[in-house]
């Protein structure tokens, strides 16, 4: 047997070696060089029922102890983490909350087993636009808490933070000119006065 044959028969053996966590269908077709979708997906379906692979939703499939960020990621594509699920690790606000927000071509809330994910729509140019967004090895997209900050100000006007001092006011500034809104600037002026 060939090595590439080895590998067409150990899906499971390739997920496992690869770094991210969550899978499409594609990705592991992709990843094994399997090019019948089919039987690709009959073989996923069979690891799922032996407990090898887990399938927490459809045409989805993970490692056990999967990253619930690459999750909100690859549920719907382009978008990025952002908005309260960074500001609060970034102790901008307080409020616990354990929904993954996002930001996306479309709103929806999804549910993935016990977890919630919200995704707010923005504007495409808006969302074309990199600056401020970490891409992580693990196909996870990440909004810096500046970029989050926005984001969030820009779709809710009166929305109030706990602590703006983790905030990167430069950063906050330099950000600005993605949302082409003299409303959104207004906000943050008021937010971050002239010293």
């Amino acid at each position: 047997m060939n090595s590439s044959s080895n590998i067409k028969n150990n899906i499971v053996l390739s997920v496992f070696k690869d770094e991210k966590t969550v899978f499409r269908l594609r990705d592991i077709a992709l990843l094994v060089g399997e090019k019948d979708f089919e039987s690709l997906n009959k073989k996923l379906n069979y690891y799922v029922r032996t407990g090898k692979l887990l399938n927490p939703r459809k045409g989805i499939y993970a490692k056990p102890n999967y990253s619930i960020e690459e999750v909100a990621c690859v549920l719907y594509t382009p978008s990025y983490i952002s908005l309260e699920y960074v500001l609060q690790k970034e102790g901008v606000i307080f409020q616990f909350d354990s929904r993954i927000t996002s930001v996306s071509y479309l709103s929806r809330n999804v549910d993935v087993q016990d977890k919630t994910y919200i995704y707010r729509k923005i504007k495409g140019e808006i969302m074309a636009n990199t600056k401020g967004i970490s891409r992580q090895i693990s196909q996870v997209n990440i909004a810096t808490a500046e970029r989050a900050f926005l984001d969030l100000l820009y779709l809710n006007k009166n929305y109030y933070f706990d602590n703006l001092n983790p905030l990167n006011k430069t950063m906050v500034y330099d950000l600005l000119p993605i949302y082409m809104s003299k409303a959104l600037n207004n906000r943050v002026k008021k937010l971050f006065p002239d010293d």
